[in-house]
């Protein structure tokens, strides 16, 4: 069934974009990640234009965080002190992020340039991922227990606060800083920042895993939506017709996915999300790299 999208100015199937929502649903639940570096990426390959996509996507991550952190309220696995921090920092992040964006495109070079982080972030990240966890999944098979740090220079830094949730006692800087990267990241990128937000919350902070998951969803689902209000007023780029049929693939995902990614051990899932963070950006770049079946086309730009 082929629907026409306004702001896109594309007719797409609905029950594809339906099932892409479902499938990044699914991950949100699994890995506590918005789902967006996957989902807006999609969005590119289906035929969406990535101002659109970025700025529709980020609707999509609140739906579908929403309803992965309902999942990890009930198990009491959100922090909400560490969660509070995270947002405040992300706040400003988007706000920058946006200004960085309009900016962008008033120069007519947001596809690439987006296209081009989605690149290079995805790699580093995706690569320093699965590294890291088959390391941890090696080191578990040889019975040995994952080295924590106890001491770190983040540790030795001013303005402590105690995360009673993570069982933490660190400075708010971090935090701050960590959710300011990520705002400005969701602005840009049409993600949630969960690919970044849960290997620094883990690797950084020092959170427990369990917790880090709920804690990511929950500052997620606020930066996203005040990140989609910033794009739908400024630049007036989110198709609302796309993002309802995200919405609903998205919010009936994540639930099943919250299920999955309890009956699966930690080390298990992150190398599972790295590998998926490397197909995408491998995905991307040859996308880059090869020369399009078009050489030329006429954009029509203007809203």
């Amino acid at each position: 069934m082929q629907i026409y999208l306004p702001i896109a100015e594309v007719s797409v199937n609905a029950f594809l974009l339906f099932g892409l929502g479902g499938i990044v649903g699914i991950l949100s639940g699994m890995f506590g990640v918005g789902g967006g570096f996957l989902m807006t990426p999609l969005l590119f390959f289906i035929g969406i234009p990535p101002s659109v996509a970025v700025a529709t996507g980020a609707t999509q991550i609140v739906a579908s965080s929403f309803s992965g952190v309902l999942a990890h309220f009930k198990r009491k696995t959100v922090d909400l002190r560490m969660g509070g921090v995270l947002l405040a920092g992300g706040l400003v992040g988007a706000t920058l992020g946006v200004m960085i964006f309009n900016y962008l495109e008033s120069l007519g070079q947001v596809d690439l340039l987006v296209k081009l982080f989605y690149v290079i972030f995805l790699g580093i990240i995706g690569g320093l991922m699965f590294v890291e966890s088959l390391n941890a999944i090696r080191n578990l098979k040889k019975g040995k227990k994952p080295p924590r740090k106890k001491h770190s220079p983040i540790h030795g830094l001013p303005l402590k606060m105690r995360f009673r949730v993570s069982g933490l006692y660190i400075s708010v800087i971090p935090p701050v800083i960590i959710g300011l990267f990520v705002g400005i990241l969701t602005a840009i990128m049409g993600v949630g920042g969960g690919f970044i937000m849960v290997p620094a919350m883990i690797y950084l902070l020092g959170m427990p895993t369990k917790v880090v998951v709920g804690t990511s969803l929950f500052q997620i689902i606020f930066v996203t939506g005040f990140t989609t209000m910033l794009h739908a007023t400024t630049n007036f780029t989110v198709d609302i017709v796309l993002a309802l049929l995200l919405l609903i693939g998205g919010v009936i995902g994540a639930q099943v996915g919250a299920r999955i990614g309890v009956k699966m051990k930690a080390e298990q899932l992150r190398v599972l999300l790295a590998l998926l963070v490397l197909i995408v950006c491998g995905k991307l770049a040859l996308e880059l790299l090869l020369q399009p079946s078009e050489v030329y086309s006429i954009a029509t730009g203007g809203h």
